[in-house]
């Protein structure tokens, strides 16, 4: 974990020597502070088109273009639905040479693993789900990206 100053908080009259005296402390990470928070779950579950990412993302890792595509949604709602899950500590990203590469956490909180495991049990009731499915393996076999 990165150690530094949090400069956001940091009152602007405050001289350098000031600053510099502060004791340091670990910057906020990328994901909420308690990702086992049932709010920020419940608040990335009510949306359709994120439901169905998290549910492609089940099986594994995957490249926006895919995801993009399998929606059958826009570049720029998929990166705001996409940036929504991040932000929230829902899914995970890196970088491959051009390609973003998405994931669900590696160490989920016990309350977002337990959310995961109803929609999986869930989704077998809507179509839309195992239409998912089936059309990403199609897309994954027409569009170029990276070997996952």
């Amino acid at each position: 974990m990165e150690v530094g100053l949090d400069l956001d908080c940091v009152n602007p009259y405050l001289s350098d020597y000031a600053i510099k005296r502060m004791p340091a402390r670990p910057k906020s990470p990328a994901r909420l502070a308690d990702p086992s928070s049932l709010v920020a779950i419940y608040k990335c579950l009510c949306d359709l088109n994120r439901l169905r990412i998290l549910h492609l993302l089940k099986d594994g890792p995957l490249c926006v273009c895919h995801l993009q595509e399998t929606l059958g949604i826009g570049p720029t709602r998929t990166s705001q639905q996409l940036a929504f899950l991040r932000k929230h500590g829902m899914v995970e990203v890196k970088v491959s040479g051009q390609w973003r590469i998405y994931s669900l956490p590696e160490r989920p909180g016990a309350a977002l693993s337990a959310n995961l495991a109803c929609l999986q049990d869930c989704v077998t009731t809507y179509p839309q789900f195992s239409a998912d499915r089936v059309k990403l393996a199609k897309v994954r076999k027409s569009i170029c990206g990276p070997d996952l």
